[in-house]
């Protein structure tokens, strides 16, 4: 059986691939068989990269239901650390 490893290539080059992707200037398939790379591998990182651009254009005063739920989770929690502790307290003066 042969031995395969997986290439990884660093952010620095995928923002090069993707910005040259994205300058429409060239082909995919010139850019990919330039920089060595599978079409289908630079289309990924393309989608990628545009997901996350629209990440960064979200408005950061809105909080989205995962963050909310974070929050509630928390705010739960530190209100049982409270009722604990004065648990504790009463239970260490009562002996």
């Amino acid at each position: 059986m042969k031995n395969i490893t997986k290439k990884s290539y660093s952010p620095a080059f995928k923002t090069r691939v993707v910005k040259e992707m994205l300058g429409q200037e060239k082909t995919v398939s010139q850019i990919s068989s330039e920089y060595k790379i599978h079409p289908t591998q630079a289309h990924k990182w393309k989608k990628k990269a545009i997901e996350q651009i629209e990440e960064g254009f979200k408005n950061p005063l809105k909080k989205d239901g995962r963050a909310a739920e974070q929050e509630e989770l928390i705010a739960d929690l530190y209100s049982k650390i409270g009722q604990l502790t004065v648990e504790l307290e009463w239970l260490k003066k009562k002996f």
